[in-house]
Formats: structure tokens, C-alpha cells, sequence
């Protein structure tokens, strides 16, 4: 059969956003349209999710790595053993129907390695030509924050004290506390940070700086081979001399829209966010940080009569982008 016989062979999903959610039904038809008489021995469908990690390491060995989280095969046309069914011309639609499992991760498309999923359907014909065609779907597994650990949307607290410059007998540490309103926020929301530093050293402290950052990491069997880590967001207050003290009143730092990141159920690629708190010192010294991690979800806390707790100015983003546009960039050390 030449090729222009086949006129059409598409996946057509039933929603044509292309956006799933675990649990939901992914259903739609196979479309093939012919020009002439076609015999085909079979139509064989496959939907698959895979995690993939591909890069090099230290010793520029290529690494690679992958699971399965769907491998589900159907056959929309045809049995096994029997001969070759002729299609007519003109268009036939094959319809196919699978519930997405619970708990799947979400779509992620990374630097060394991605989550994806996708159908693929072939047309086998007895004289040894396959038709070959796939299509991409989106799965999003949102968290949502009034199922998660209620300590999430309790206050969130950390305190340190260091010593600055050689320890002489008469100067005193750096002392910092540092609280977030929450645990847990969603892409929209600001992050509400109070902190107090005092400074009992005898050097003065250049600047305090508030960052959220996403980590993401690597792994490949059982280790972790790359990790990268980008500022979203960050927030700055100036100089404290020795003896003085300063203070961050509920100072807002903003989350910006981010895909989605559900990564639970992927053994191979992690996600990770963090409120860092950093201190400057006027020196060679070392800068001073403080980790705080915090989840990001999708679905932001109600109070118990189904409200939003919404703070002044937070605006939801309608949609969240899939991709990461910054993964190009050179990402922070």
C-alpha cells in the first residue's frame, strides 16, 4: 500500500486540552482515513508513562535510567492468529477508554530527565508496512493543602547563633531567628517572613537577604548524579553594624507561577523548595544561611466553612505553565 493511500491516522483525545488528572478516564478515538481498499492485520494501541534520567557523570560516563508508571496495551483492531480484516475507504474511528491510575507523578520536563506520557498507535499491514503515530498527554497531580500535615498552616520556625571572626574572649555571636507564616503555600500566594538579627560581633553585617529556590534533583540508581538549584524570588534589607540589631516585620516574598510539581510516586527525579535565610558579613567570612523548607501545592487552604484564606493582594494564577522556561539558564551554585 503506497502511502498516499493512507489519507489520515491521528490519536484524538476526548478533551483536546490534553490535561489530565490520575483517576480520570483518558478515552478518545484512533482516526484512520483511507483512499482505497486496505488490508490491515492489526491496530495496536499503547499508552505509556515514563520517568527518564540521561546525563553524564563526573567521569563523562553517559548515565541512564527509567521507570515505568503506565504500559498498558490494546489492540483496537484485529486478533492474534487471524488473518488480515480489509478496510474500506473512507474514515473509521477505533474508540479507546483506560482509567488513569491513582497516584501518578506529574508531567515534568527537566534538563537530564523528564516524567512523560504519551499514546502510541500502529497500523500493521501483511506486507510488512507499519504506520507509526504518537501523541503527548499532560497528567497533573495536584497537592492539595488541606489534605496534607495540618503543621503545614502552623507558623514555621528557626533560630541560629554564630560565631563571627576569630573567636576573641570579647566578641559575641550573630544571633538570628527566623519564623515563615506557613508551611505550605500555592503559585500566587506571598510568604510572609519576620526575622531579628543581632549582630553582637565586632563585624559588620553587609545585608540579610530572603530567597525562595527550587531544587531539583537527579538521581539514577539510588544516587543522587545532578543537582540544580534557581532563585524564584527574593527579597533584601541592608547593613547592620556591630552592637545594633534589625528586624524583618512580616515582609512579603512572592511565589510565582510555577508548574506544578507533584513528583511523589518518582523515583528519579526530586523537587524541592526552600526559603533561605542569609546573612553577608562585611568580610572574608562566610555568608550565614538558614534552610527552611516548605511545600508548594496546588490548591490553597480553606478554613473550615470551605473559605480561601486569602491574604491582602494575593491573586491565583488562572493556569500554571508545564514547562520551565529558566532550565536553560545557569543555575545557581
Amino acid at each position: 500500500m503506497a502511502a498516499r493511500k493512507l489519507l489520515k491516522f491521528l490519536i484524538l483525545f476526548d478533551n483536546s486540552s490534553l490535561l489530565y488528572f490520575p483517576g480520570q478516564f483518558l478515552s478518545g478515538r484512533v482516526l484512520v482515513e483511507l483512499e482505497d481498499d486496505t488490508p490491515a492485520l492489526g491496530l495496536h494501541f499503547h499508552v505509556v508513562g515514563e520517568g527518564v534520567v540521561r546525563l553524564r557523570s563526573q567521569r563523562q560516563e553517559r548515565v541512564y535510567d527509567r521507570e515505568n508508571y503506565i504500559d498498558f496495551r490494546m489492540r483496537l483492531l484485529g486478533e492474534p492468529g487471524q488473518g488480515a480484516v480489509l478496510l474500506s475507504p473512507g474514515i473509521h474511528s477505533f474508540p479507546f477508554k483506560l482509567g488513569l491510575p491513582l497516584g501518578l507523578p506529574s508531567t515534568f520536563l527537566g534538563k537530564h530527565g523528564w516524567v512523560q506520557y504519551y499514546c502510541k498507535a500502529a497500523l500493521r499491514e501483511p506486507n510488512g508496512l507499519t504506520h507509526k503515530n504518537q501523541q503527548v498527554f499532560i497528567v497533573m497531580n495536584p497537592i492539595d493543602l488541606n489534605l496534607e500535615p495540618p503543621i503545614l498552616a502552623q507558623p514555621f520556625r528557626c533560630e541560629i547563633e554564630h560565631k563571627l571572626g576569630v573567636s576573641c574572649v570579647n566578641s559575641g555571636p550573630v544571633v538570628c531567628r527566623v519564623a515563615l507564616d506557613r508551611g505550605g503555600y500555592v503559585p500566587g500566594e506571598t510568604i510572609g517572613i519576620s526575622a531579628t538579627v543581632y549582630n553582637k560581633s565586632r563585624v559588620t553585617i553587609k545585608g540579610t537577604k530572603a530567597s525562595l529556590t527550587e531544587t531539583i534533583q537527579y538521581m539514577a540508581r539510588n544516587k543522587v548524579l545532578q543537582t540544580e538549584t534557581r532563585e524564584l524570588a527574593s527579597l533584601n534589607r541592608g547593613k547592620i553594624r556591630p552592637g545594633d540589631s534589625d528586624e524583618w516585620k512580616n515582609e512579603q516574598l512572592y511565589v510565582p507561577p510555577l508548574p506544578p510539581t507533584n513528583l511523589r510516586g518518582c523515583h528519579l527525579i526530586k523537587v524541592q523548595y526552600d526559603v533561605y535565610f542569609i546573612i553577608d558579613p562585611k568580610s572574608f567570612e562566610k555568608e550565614i544561611k538558614l534552610q527552611l523548607p516548605i511545600m508548594l501545592a496546588t490548591y490553597p487552604l480553606r478554613s473550615p466553612d470551605g473559605t480561601l484564606h486569602r491574604k491582602q493582594g494575593t491573586h491565583y494564577p488562572s493556569t500554571l505553565p508545564i514547562f520551565r522556561p529558566w532550565l536553560d539558564e545557569k543555575s545557581v551554585e
